[in-house]
């Protein structure tokens, strides 16, 4: 069975159609796009002061935007899905991190 599907998948990557995909928009366009979400997962270890609340919530729209585009363009592009899911969660982790950081500024 594994050996079926470990066959499966290099025959899969010597083929004519992977080779197409690699030099495909819907391969380089997902892997340009994945630094936001290793930026925004950088930045989980500094300070909460530096985030900018404008750039989270556009980020964290433009993130539900292009998820949905990757999930209806055909064929689906479940790489960029995948990379914006990443983003849109680390965003909306870092809203969360400014928002709890702007109420314990309030209560001191």
């Amino acid at each position: 069975m594994a050996g079926t599907v470990a066959r499966k998948a290099v025959d899969y990557m010597r083929s004519k159609d992977f080779r197409d995909y690699l030099m495909s928009t819907h391969f380089w366009g997902p892997v340009a796009n994945w630094g936001l979400p290793v930026a925004a997962i950088t930045d989980m270890k500094k300070s909460p002061e530096i985030i900018s609340g404008r750039m989270t919530f556009a980020l964290s729209c433009y993130s539900l935007l292009f998820m949905r585009f990757a999930y209806k363009v055909q064929p689906r592009n479940w790489l960029l899905f995948a990379c914006h899911l990443t983003n849109e969660t680390a965003q909306l982790i870092q809203g969360s991190r400014l928002i709890k950081y702007n109420m314990e500024k309030k209560a001191s």
